[in-house]
């Protein structure tokens, strides 16, 4: 339920969008204020004039995805205009799509090139994209010019080298899922993501069994630890960034720790 507060900022917003709105050539000339009429915009959108007065007025009415979906595409508005309308309304744009990921900028595949420590690029089903040398060298298995596998969870799930390799094990796979749910549920009708979920619940009965509780968490930093084969056990701090440009993707570095 919306507060009194973001029912006014949803009005606001759409009475901003409509008056920028370019009003019939028929009525152009003789028009004083700018924009739509509440009328004219309310029969584009399918809605009655009364029902979107109360809208702007910031009363508390509460539009359906619906609604909501005719009013952006009668309002015109652009991506980024479209995603705060259903911010503003508390709703999920159901059209809302994850950005084609099959091409990498250049400047997105060098970021962990930037950083000394180790450090890699997830797109949106936690597979890996980039990464630099120290993340090669830390991340056997996985990273490595020998492995096949580049999505994080199934070499979290499916890789003994990986439970030998991560310290707390356990723990992290715990918190890998429900962070990972927590992504899954804003595309849950994203294909790669329902296929890598099939997958791994029926490989990894640990996987399976995280999956089915449902749990939800947000990405945090924090220590981190491995039991390397060569190097022993090593300590880092990770922090996992979000690209502006691409909210999908995440840059994930690790700090070494004294």
């Amino acid at each position: 339920m919306q507060d009194i507060h973001a029912s006014k900022r949803l009005g606001e917003f759409l009475r901003a969008h409509r008056e920028r709105m370019t009003p019939p050539a028929s009525a152009a000339r003789r028009r004083r204020t700018p924009g739509l009429r509440r009328e004219e915009l309310a029969e584009a959108a399918g809605i009655s004039a009364t029902w979107l007065t109360w809208l702007e007025q910031g009363r508390e009415v509460y539009p359906s995805v619906p609604a909501l979906l005719r009013l952006a595409d009668a309002l015109r508005l652009t991506p980024a205009e479209r995603a705060s309308l259903f911010d503003l309304a508390g709703k999920r744009d159901p059209h809302e799509s994850v950005p084609d990921e099959t091409i990498l900028p250049d400047e997105l595949a060098s970021l962990p090139r930037e950083f000394a420590g180790p450090a890699y690029l997830l797109d949106h089903a936690w597979t890996a994209r980039a990464w630099n040398d120290p993340a090669r060298q830390l991340f056997a298995g996985w990273l490595d010019a020998e492995a096949s596998e580049r999505n994080l969870l199934a070499f979290v799930f499916l890789s003994q080298t990986a439970r030998a390799l991560i310290g707390n094990w356990q723990d992290r796979a715990n918190r890998l899922v429900a962070e990972f749910r927590a992504d899954f549920n804003r595309h849950p009708e994203d294909a790669p993501m329902g296929q890598l979920v099939e997958r791994l619940t029926s490989e990894s009965p640990d996987f399976a069994r995280l999956w089915k509780a449902q749990t939800v968490l947000g990405r945090e930093g924090g220590e981190r630890h491995f039991n390397h084969p060569q190097r022993g056990l090593l300590a880092f701090h990770q922090t996992t960034l979000l690209i502006a440009s691409r909210p999908d993707m995440k840059l994930v570095c690790l700090q070494p720790t004294a």
